[in-house]
């Protein structure tokens, strides 16, 4: 078991080593390059086709799917697939990503061809600047030669790490280069656990007449039927320009009941500058401040004045939690 876990070791410090020649190759020739390839997705009037043979072709596909979620339309085509019709799929107004370690995959032969005969700009991923496949591209990313992790130097460890954030790379620097946000981000994510962590509390809140809201000058017992007839279990309080000055809580209205309750006023009992949260704001950002500040309603606020109310039950319900 120990000569094991000291080969795990080693394969993750020889990974790391290729990491770091990822990275001083950026800053040179590939660096450059990478600004090609971005260029040249920007400007494509239709998609990025993501292509590879073998553990490579593993690569391509889940760069291909990164891309896709992140605001970059793409595809994966399989290389040996696109030679029996599947290069129907790619058209001119299109941008072919083509990994290979080696550069000579014979399966990306046909595909090589087809983008030279119909002008669809070919960027290449490859560690050979005189292979096939590094000879035709327009745009070479050209990547370190690095040692393998595996002890026979045979099997694709590293060279994959680096294909696999190569394109993990070209896919943030588009995010950026696009202003894909989180909201955005969500358009692509609807469903599940990663969906509902990127609600805004806008998607979640209740807003117009389903929040008690009352003027500062409002009776008492305007604000206890407010507060059993909403059942947010709190009344908001506004000034006359219609800002959130306060509230008051069905904890606050125990802690102050008495004979004289309906003579008070509802500043008497309100806790001035409550919490809130502002319009636009995560949802689960939300819950995490409700966590914290042990409370279960946050107001909404837009320029100081409410525009609905959260309760953590909203939240839990939608899957934040």
């Amino acid at each position: 078991m120990r000569v094991a876990l000291e080969a795990a070791r080693k394969s993750v410090e020889i990974e790391t080593k290729g990491m770091a020649q990822l990275r001083a190759a950026l800053d040179g020739e590939l660096g450059k390059a990478l600004a090609q390839a971005i260029e040249l997705i920007r400007n494509a009037r239709g998609r990025v086709v993501v292509s590879g043979m073998g553990k490579s072709g593993h690569i391509g596909r889940k760069v291909a799917a990164t891309l896709a979620s992140t605001g970059t339309p793409a595809f994966f085509l399989h290389a040996a697939e696109a030679s029996h019709g599947d290069l129907g799929m790619v058209t001119q107004d299109d941008v072919l990503l083509a990994f290979s370690w080696s550069g000579e995959t014979a399966e990306l032969a046909d595909l090589i061809e087809y983008s030279k005969r119909f002008a669809v700009p070919l960027i290449a991923g490859t560690s050979k600047r005189d292979s096939a496949l590094g000879r035709a591209a327009d745009v070479l990313l050209l990547l370190p030669q690095v040692e393998e992790a595996c002890p026979n130097g045979l099997a694709p460890t590293t060279s994959t790490t680096i294909q696999l954030v190569l394109g993990d790379a070209l896919a943030v620097a588009l995010i950026e280069d696009r202003g894909f946000t989180a909201r955005d981000f969500r358009v692509f994510h609807p469903g599940g656990k990663l969906g509902a962590r990127l609600h805004k509390v806008d998607d979640l809140m209740h807003g117009g007449d389903d929040m008690p809201l009352l003027p500062e000058t409002a009776a008492m017992s305007e604000v206890i039927l407010a507060m059993t007839g909403k059942r947010f279990g709190c009344v908001g309080l506004i000034d006359a320009s219609g800002a959130l000055t306060g509230i008051i809580t069905d904890g606050d209205l125990r802690r102050h009941w008495g004979p004289d309750m309906q003579n008070k006023r509802p500043s008497d009992i309100m806790t001035r500058g409550p919490r809130t949260a502002q319009l636009g704001s995560l949802a689960s950002a939300a819950l995490e401040f409700m966590n914290r500040r042990k409370i279960t309603v946050l107001f909404i606020l837009d320029a100081g004045k409410p525009v609905g109310i959260l309760h953590i039950h909203d939240l839990l319900r939608s899957g934040v939690a």
